[in-house]
C-alpha cells in the first residue's frame, strides 16, 4: 500500500498492495533475483477475476473486504490443478494481509492461515506499522503477469506484478483519502515462495520485491 510510512528499515514483507522491500532473505530492490526467477517460471493463462467482498472456501477462514476496496487477480487458471491451487492460495494470502489491515489486527484467522515463516514475521511488522500510523486503504489493486513454478512436491514460487495506481491511503479515524499521484513506484514486481502444509494449504513463507520495476510498468 502506498502510504507515507518509512518501513523499509523494518523490512516489511506484504501483499502487492502494501509497500515492502525484499525481506525475509534478500537485498532491497533485488531485481536481478526476481527477474531470473521470472524468466524460469511457467506462465499462467490471462483471465481476470475480481475478488468478491466475501470469500468463503470450504474449511477455510472467511475474508471480507470493505465495499470501497477490491483486489483483482489476473491469470487465475493455468489448466494445471496444482498450479491453480498455488495461484488461489497466493491470492488468499494477499487478501489475508489486506484483511488484517481492514480489521485493525495481525491476529486475524486468515492471516495466520495463509502466512508462515519469514513472511509471517515481517508482515506482522508491516501491518502494525500501518495501523500505528492510522492508515487503511481504498480503491482497486490489480495483480497481473502471475507465473507459477512448481519447485517440488510441496514448494512453489509465484512471480507477479501489482498495479497500485488506483489504490489510495485512507485515514482510519476521519475517512480522509490521500490522493497519491501515480508514479513508477505504483508498480511492483514480486517473487513469493510457498510451501504446502499438512492441511494442503499453500502458505507463503518468503517474499522478494522490486518496487518501481520496469517489467511491471505500462
Amino acid at each position: 500500500m502506498r502510504v507515507p510510512i518509512a518501513l523499509a528499515a523494518a523490512c516489511a514483507t506484504t501483499s502487492a498492495v502494501l509497500m515492502l522491500t525484499a525481506c525475509g532473505g534478500g537485498d532491497s530492490n533485488d531485481s536481478d533475483k526476481i527477474q531470473s526467477a521470472a524468466t524460469d517460471s511457467s506462465s499462467a493463462s490471462a483471465s481476470a477475476s475480481a475478488s468478491p467482498t466475501a470469500t468463503v472456501l470450504s474449511g477455510r477462514p472467511t475474508i471480507t473486504f470493505p465495499s470501497d476496496a477490491k483486489d483483482v487477480f489476473e491469470d487465475q487458471q493455468t489448466g494445471d490443478p496444482v498450479k491453480d491451487a498455488v495461484l488461489a492460495d497466493n491470492a488468499q494470502w494477499v487478501e489475508s494481509v489486506d484483511d488484517a489491515i481492514f480489521q485493525g489486527s495481525s491476529k486475524t484467522e486468515a492471516f495466520g492461515f495463509y502466512s508462515t515463516g519469514k513472511a509471517l514475521e515481517s508482515s506482522i511488522t508491516y501491518i502494525q506499522g500501518v495501523l500505528d500510523k492510522g492508515y487503511t486503504w481504498t480503491g482497486t489493486v490489480r495483480f497481473f503477469d502471475r507465473k507459477v513454478t512448481l519447485l517440488d512436491g510441496d514448494t512453489a514460487s509465484v512471480i507477479y506484478c501489482s498495479d497500485e495506481s488506483k489504490e489510495f491511503p485512507k485515514h482510519r479515524d476521519t475517512g480522509k483519502i490521500d490522493n497519491v499521484a501515480t508514479t513508477s513506484d505504483s508498480y511492483v514486481l514480486y517473487n513469493t515462495h510457498l510451501k504446502k502444509n499438512a492441511q494442503g494449504v499453500w502458505q507463503t513463507d518468503n517474499v522478494l520485491s522490486d518496487r518501481g520495476s520496469k517489467q511491471c510498468q505500462p
